[in-house]
């Protein structure tokens, strides 16, 4: 008998949720040592949280899909792929009020590797203007980076690519919707190919409403040890770069080096502008100091033109964290990027598609090349390093 090739784990509208799965190669008749499990986990913040970790054989990952499919944790030949934060999660959304603490509420469930930001927001907390359910002007207060990962998703299923190698691929399918409230369907889509030491995302996003609607989307990929590290780097070719506030401007000689933990370390961000091939495609990495284990994220400007560092060297047990992130925009008030013309306009129906890449090097060769990439893309310009933050990227500056 055939093996499927393709299993349903949850459809929330034909009220199908399967509670625990397990796929190997025995299980297919297939070479290999690879799977996906799924489970649910029990007691204390984590309860009620759905967990699939996928298993290339090389590379392990944990998609969330109760949290807006972000991706958790991995490991890639013994090399951890995430960071420790003071959260103890995973958190089910349930237990995060994103209003708490005028808006920053979001940080209470934070401690993923890769957490999407938006879809209707994202970036700093504070006010903007709305039509209520009258098409009254209304004020509201926006709260840190936006909803999307803290809704559940409604369907989720796992399938084997065929291919050489083949792949195994997540798919799961979040809506942020509400009456009178933008309407977004996310269709988030994470796959890996047997025994390789990347996995790839590819996200849909489709304005649901009969009206036009503004969308933004950032992904906070967020690294701590073994690659962030007293003397690590983060590379990239940039055609500009510029200090977020007077904190950041501190710290613009030393922008792409960090730290060994700090205690009392206080958070310092940067604005990017990359630079990419004839096809917009352009690669940042952080390498450890000795330049032998790096991870890199490959993704198209002309999905995320925008690109922000966000550095908390603090002490370990205050979250030891740097984050490298691509999006739509950059984290600032949506007010403030309206006015800058940088909110995506989506359509009534329109659908908006990115792709983004996470692979890890574990050795000198791995990292060199990576680096002789992001070598040759920086020869298109010169790259131009602000000492103070630019009024075009940064409120009040």
């Amino acid at each position: 008998m055939a093996v499927p090739r393709q299993w349903i784990l949850m459809d929330a509208a034909a009220r199908l949720w399967v509670e625990d799965f397990h796929l190997d190669a025995a299980t297919c008749g297939m070479e290999g040592n690879w799977s996906v499990t799924k489970r649910t986990l029990r007691g204390g913040m984590s309860d009620g949280v759905d967990l699939i970790e996928v298993d290339n054989g090389e590379l392990s990952f944990i998609v969330l899909p109760t949290r807006g499919m972000g991706i958790w944790k991995g490991t890639y030949r013994g090399l951890s792929i995430g960071w420790d934060s003071p959260v103890r999660g995973p958190v089910h959304p349930s237990l995060v009020d994103l209003q708490d603490r005028g808006g920053l509420g979001f940080l209470t469930g934070f401690d993923e590797a890769i957490v999407r930001c938006g879809l209707d927001s994202m970036g700093a907390p504070g006010p903007d203007v709305v039509p209520n359910n009258m098409g009254v002007p209304t004020q509201v207060d926006l709260t840190l980076h936006g909803r999307i990962a803290n809704l559940p998703a409604s369907q989720v299923e796992v399938a084997i690519q065929d291919g050489d190698p083949p792949e195994l691929v997540v798919t799961g399918t979040v809506y942020e919707t509400g009456l009178f409230y933008p309407g977004f369907r996310l269709v988030a889509r994470v796959s890996t190919p047997l025994g390789a030491n990347r996995l790839h995302i590819t996200d849909q996003v489709t304005n649901l409403r009969g009206v036009a609607a503004e969308m933004e989307l950032l992904y906070h990929c967020n690294f701590g040890r073994p690659f962030l590290e007293a003397g690590a780097r983060l590379v990239t070719a940039a055609r500009l770069v510029a200090p977020r506030d007077a904190r950041a401007v501190e710290g613009i000689d030393t922008c792409d080096t960090y730290l060994d933990p700090t205690p009392g370390y206080v958070e310092q961000a940067y604005w990017y502008r990359l630079l990419g091939d004839d096809a917009g495609r352009t690669v940042a990495m952080l390498r450890n100091a000795a330049g032998d284990r790096g991870v890199a994220l490959r993704f198209n400007l002309n999905e995320l033109p925008a690109f922000a560092q966000w550095k908390n060297t603090a002490a370990i047990s205050d979250g030891y964290v740097t984050g490298l992130e691509p999006a739509t925009d950059y984290p600032n008030a949506k007010s403030f990027e309206r006015d800058k013309g940088r909110l995506l306009r989506m359509e009534p129906g329109g659908v908006y598609t990115t792709h983004l890449d996470l692979e890890v090097h574990e050795d000198r060769a791995g990292v060199t090349g990576v680096e002789a990439e992001i070598a040759r893309l920086q020869q298109q310009a010169e790259r131009q390093v602000h000492r103070e933050p630019v009024p075009e990227y940064s409120p009040g500056a």
